[in-house]
C-alpha cells in the first residue's frame, strides 16, 4: 500500500494540467492512467486531421502558453508535442497500464482509499491519500445510441473514436450521426476522400466559424451573451445565408447563452456547410430504425449505406469506480451534479476536472482552483 496527498485518476490533459498546479505547490501527487500512455484520446482515438477548432490561448494549459511561432489554431500532433513538453517542463511522470477498479472514503481514516489493477503486471495496487481526484474527464468512453435493429446492419458501424481517415471508406455509401464538430468535420473528411457522405441533423444546431468563434470569445470578455449572440448569429447569416434550406435550422438561443446554460458548444465548420449547399454531402433527419444494409429515417426516407459512424460523442465512467460521494455526480451521465464555476469540488476531499463542458480552457480553470484548495486545506 502506498500513501501520497493527492491521486489523480486519469492522464489527459485534465490530470496532467492538475498535476503540474499541485507541483508547482510541492504537494505530492500520483496520476493514474489506465491506457498504456497519458493523453489517449489525443494520440489514440482521434481523427488525422483534427485541430484544436478554438485559437491556442484558449487551449493552453496552466502556466505554459504556446510559443508565439505556433500556429493559431494547434494540430493534433502539435497539441500531443505540447503535452510532452508540459509533463517534462514540470516533472510528472503518470503511472500507466492502471485501471482504477474502486475508491472509497475511509471515514475512520479520513482518508481515501484507491484499488487499482496494473495491467501490465496483473498485480492489484492499493494507494491511500487524503484528496482525490476525478480527472477521467467527459470523453472517457464512447457513447453509442440504441438505435432500433443496428445489429442487423450488414455494413460496418463504428464510434468516431476509432475514425482515422476516409481513405478505406472511397466510393463507398456513408452516414455519419451526428452534427457536432466531430461529425461536421468527419463528413468533410470523407467527402474529401470521395466517399458518398451523408450526415443525420437531428436537432437544431448553431454552425459558426473558427473567426466567427473567436471575435465572440474575445467580445466576452466585455460584453454579455445577450449582446454578442446576436452579432455572432449575424455574422453566420451572412456566411451560410438561410441554413433552414438545406436541412439545419438555428436553434432559438444564442450559441454562447446555449453553452453557459447547457455546455453544448456551436458546431464550428472546416468546410462541410460549403459541401452541404453544393448537394455533395446530403443531411438526413433522425434514424427511425435499420435493417440490413437499409436505414429509414424521418418522414419515411430510407436509403442504403456500407457503413455507420456515430459522432455521437462521449460519456464520463466515474461512477464505474467511485464508491463514496456518489452523490456528487449524477447518475444518468457521470457528470457533477454542481454547475460551473462550483463544480470541480465536492465532499470529503474529493475533486473533479475536466467535466466542466468548458474545454481546455476549463481544464485550466479547474486544475488551478483545485490546486489552490488543496493547498489551503494542506497548510
Amino acid at each position: 500500500m502506498e500513501e501520497t496527498q493527492v491521486v489523480i485518476v486519469g492522464g489527459g490533459p485534465a490530470g496532467l494540467a492538475t498535476a503540474a498546479c499541485l507541483n508547482r505547490l510541492s504537494i505530492q501527487n500520483i496520476v493514474l492512467e489506465r491506457d498504456d500512455c497519458c493523453a489517449s484520446l489525443w494520440r489514440k482515438r482521434a481523427y488525422d486531421r483534427l485541430k484544436l477548432h478554438l485559437a491556442k490561448p484558449y487551449c493552453q494549459l496552466p502556466y505554459m502558453p504556446f510559443p508565439h511561432n505556433a500556429p493559431t489554431y494547434i494540430s493534433r500532433l502539435d497539441f500531443i508535442a505540447y503535452l510532452d513538453n508540459y509533463m517534462s517542463c514540470f516533472g510528472i511522470e503518470p503511472r500507466c497500464c492502471r485501471s482504477v477498479e474502486r475508491a472509497w472514503y475511509d471515514k475512520v481514516e479520513g482518508k481515501w482509499m484507491v484499488v487499482v489493477n496494473n495491467k501490465g503486471s496483473g498485480v492489484e495496487e492499493r494507494y491511500v491519500c487524503r484528496y482525490l481526484v476525478a480527472a477521467s474527464g467527459e470523453n472517457s468512453e464512447g457513447f453509442l445510441p440504441d438505435v432500433p435493429g443496428l445489429k442487423s446492419f450488414h455494413g460496418e458501424v463504428l464510434h468516431s473514436s476509432g475514425y482515422e481517415n476516409g481513405e478505406r471508406f472511397r466510393g463507398k455509401d456513408v452516414l455519419v450521426v451526428g452534427c457536432g464538430n466531430s461529425g461536421m468535420e468527419i463528413a468533410y473528411d470523407l467527402s474529401n476522400y470521395a466517399a458518398n457522405t451523408s450526415i443525420v441533423v437531428r436537432s437544431p444546431v448553431h454552425v459558426l466559424t473558427k473567426d466567427i468563434v473567436r471575435v465572440g470569445m474575445f467580445l466576452l470578455k466585455y460584453l454579455p451573451c445577450k449582446v454578442v449572440d446576436p452579432i455572432c448569429i449575424n455574422l453566420a447569416k451572412m456566411k451560410y445565408g438561410n441554413s433552414s434550406k438545406y436541412g439545419i435550422r438555428r436553434p432559438k438561443g444564442g450559441p454562447f447563452l446555449i453553452k453557459a446554460k447547457t455546455g453544448r458548444s456551436p458546431t464550428i465548420d472546416v468546410g462541410c456547410m460549403n459541401r452541404i449547399k453544393k448537394g455533395e454531402i446530403k443531411v438526413l433527419p433522425s434514424i427511425t430504425y435499420v435493417k440490413e444494409d437499409h436505414v429509414r429515417f424521418a418522414y419515411g426516407i430510407v436509403n442504403c449505406f456500407d457503413a455507420i459512424i456515430f459522432a455521437t460523442g462521449y460519456k464520463s465512467t466515474v461512477l464505474n469506480w467511485l464508491e463514496d460521494e456518489k452523490g456528487q455526480f449524477n447518475e444518468e451521465d457521470g457528470f457533477p451534479k454542481q454547475r460551473p464555476p462550483n463544480h470541480w469540488k465536492g465532499e470529503s476531499g474529493l475533486y473533479c476536472a475536466g467535466f466542466g463542458r468548458q474545454g481546455l480552457l476549463g481544464i485550466s480553470n479547474d486544475a488551478q482552483n483545485i490546486a489552490r484548495d488543496i493547498a489551503t486545506l494542506a497548510a
